[in-house]
């Protein structure tokens, strides 16, 4: 139980059942499939194409990381402008979720622009989790075969892949690094909606996760 903690039930269900430290080390019995935010989307709608330009208008946030901890996102791109901005504000989102737990701040200002309504509840949770714990992340974690579904011109949901096996979680007082052997629940599959706000930003308001998912195991 010392793996990066993830999401697991919906904001509905309140802060004491919602998100947990699960870390799942293979072989504990401590399963964690199919953590949900209830009513995430992420079946197969058929993909649009809106004359929708890329939210570079938002005035964003600085989001401040420490140095022992890195990312890999791919794709960043796909040449599509809308699904570029949909990719680009998910990789947002990612950081300012990580700074929030790393400054210990559920309501850090850089969360709460790339989140909304049971988003940015779980999202709050999700840090208070690793605030209550005393910890912190570290290493690296790699994302990839991120795939964006836009439905409307301020609808979109996004899937992707997480690979966890270099990320930590880290105690804050003693700096001992939560290390586990890589497993199959080393992988993490995310299902996401996010919508297009006035500002252009394309927030996180619903996920789902899958630690374990056969989709992800590479």
């Amino acid at each position: 139980m010392n793996r990066r903690p993830h999401l697991l039930a919906t904001a509905a269900l309140g802060a004491a059942t919602a998100l947990l430290l699960t870390g799942c080390g293979g072989g504990d019995g401590d399963s964690a499939d199919n953590d949900k935010i209830a009513g995430a989307d992420t079946g197969g709608e058929t993909s649009a194409s809106p004359n929708a330009s890329a939210s570079e208008a938002a005035d964003r946030p600085k989001i401040e990381l420490p140095s022992d901890l890195t990312y890999a996102f791919t794709p960043e791109q796909t040449g599509d402008a809308v699904q570029d901005a949909v990719l680009k504000d998910n990789a947002e989102f990612i950081r300012a979720l990580d700074a929030a737990i790393d400054a210990q701040n559920p309501r850090l200002p850089a969360l709460e622009f790339y989140t909304e309504g049971e988003g940015a509840v779980a999202a709050q949770q999700w840090v208070e989790s690793y605030t209550d714990a005393g910890w912190t992340v570290t290493g690296a974690v790699r994302y990839f075969d991120r795939q964006v579904t836009v439905k409307s011109k301020e609808s979109a949901s996004l899937s992707y892949c997480a690979d966890e096996s270099k990320g930590f979680s880290k105690v804050i007082k003693t700096g001992e690094v939560k290390k586990t052997k890589v497993t199959k629940d080393s992988y993490v599959a995310y299902g996401v909606q996010v919508e297009k706000n006035e500002k252009g930003v394309w927030e996180l308001v619903k996920i789902v996760s899958t630690r374990g998912a056969d989709r992800c195991q590479s």
